[in-house]
């Protein structure tokens, strides 16, 4: 069922608020954490690997709780070959904290060099759309 025109217009006005208000949270959403090693993707593949070599024990020596640790084993390693590097930096310390600029950010915040973002464009078309006065 598609939002009435009301509550299109007030959902894009809580985004744009919370674009405005709380720009740190955003930049924390949006920025992607940290990669994770080579180190860390070989060490989980081979932990992955022998989680799926325990499972196949459990199953051939038919004892359940084989299985299971094998299973454990095996999540544990997808997730250390998954995890951020220990080396990155956090996003607070690569972005300063500065003060709210009315919601226009420049080129350098990741948009495109003519124009800002991809949805400070859109709220700006929004924004020409409704507003018979611009």
């Amino acid at each position: 069922m598609p939002l009435s025109e009301q509550e299109q217009r007030l959902l894009e006005e809580m985004e744009r608020s919370l674009y405005q208000n709380d720009s740190d949270f955003v930049a924390r959403v949006t920025r992607r954490q940290g990669r994770p090693t080579y180190t860390s993707i070989t060490i989980g593949v081979l932990g992955a690997l022998a989680g799926v070599a325990i499972v196949i024990l459990g199953l051939v020596m038919r004892q359940p709780l084989i299985g299971i640790v094998g299973f454990v084993v095996m999540l544990a390693g997808v997730l250390f070959a998954l995890r951020p590097g220990m080396g990155a930096p956090k996003p607070s310390a690569r972005a300063p904290r500065t003060p709210s600029s009315g919601g226009s950010r420049g080129p350098a915040s990741g948009g495109s060099s003519n124009g800002g973002s991809f949805m400070d464009r859109m709220n700006e078309r929004w924004d020409k759309r409704n507003d018979p006065n611009q």
